[in-house]
């Protein structure tokens, strides 16, 4: 059961890869990956502890104009599969987490670039194919890419799963109580990161409303956060049917004003 296990983990490597780089059915976020993970290894409660703690981690960070940032996903991958494995409690889960995690998503910055580095050659290739009208081999080649890019996270993930559990468990036996106190507390500290880089985005000042509401729910009222939720999905659908009342409203008014204008032209 467990050499299927490892399998299913080098498989969910490559694939999500190439999910995020052309279907995305199953995108390569923290939360989802780990959600596969933890239903592989048989701990979605722990699994989705430390997905999302990679996920708020992960907010307000995306590779915009094809540059690099680290892979959370790859990370809460990696990060879920040592927790279970070698863990028996979420405490300690979540620091073997970080501890092994962090690193690895910040590896994926080089996964990423070498990725592409593999790949464009190939695609350059496919066009040459195409101009010369051998669309088998451009179709062949083309295929060839998205191996190459899932190779760069799943390579590193099977050595890892072959080669690192005895690795990983020696050094978090060996860890100073006070280490794994630290990654516990820099788990707690490191979404709020994200998360003020998300708000940092975000037109707060407009609606600075919602968030003493959803403050307020969470800190004094201590809402779940599905309901929290369900309040901020009823906020955004009021916000939503006003600002499209007032867009139909000023359409509206538009072309009252055009057809004033064209009647007094025709009168004329």
């Amino acid at each position: 059961m467990a050499i299927i296990q490892d399998i299913l983990i080098i498989a969910l490597a490559f694939w999500m890869v190439i999910d995020q780089q052309g279907p995305v059915i199953t995108t390569w976020f923290p939360v989802i990956v780990a959600m596969i993970a933890g239903f592989i290894l048989g701990d979605i409660q722990t699994a989705m502890v430390i997905g999302g703690t990679f996920q708020l981690m992960a907010l307000g960070v995306a590779n915009i104009g094809g540059s690099s940032v680290p892979n959370y996903g790859l990370a809460a991958l990696v990060g879920v599969y040592v927790a279970i494995r070698t863990t028996g409690n979420i405490v300690d889960a979540k620091a073997a987490a970080m501890a092994v995690g962090v690193p690895v998503g910040m590896l994926g910055i080089q996964l990423d670039v070498l990725g592409k580095i593999l790949t464009n050659p190939l695609v350059h290739k496919a066009q040459t194919y195409a101009r010369e009208g051998q669309y088998k081999k451009m179709n062949r080649t083309i295929m060839v890419a998205p191996v190459a890019f899932g190779l760069t996270t799943a390579l590193p993930t099977a050595l890892f799963v072959i080669f690192g559990k005895p690795v990983v468990s020696f050094i978090l036996k060996n860890l100073p109580q006070w280490f794994t106190n630290g990654l516990s507390i820099a788990g707690g500290i490191l979404p709020v990161v994200g998360i003020g880089i998300l708000i940092s985005m975000m037109p707060v000042k407009k609606h600075f409303m919602y968030l003493i509401i959803g403050f307020v729910a969470a800190a004094y009222l201590s809402m779940p956060m599905m309901g929290i939720a369900l309040v901020g999905a009823a906020a955004t659908y009021n916000f939503f049917i006003h600002a499209t009342s007032e867009n139909n409203s000023a359409v509206a008014s538009a072309g009252a004003s055009e057809g004033n204008i064209e009647d007094g032209d025709f009168d004329e």
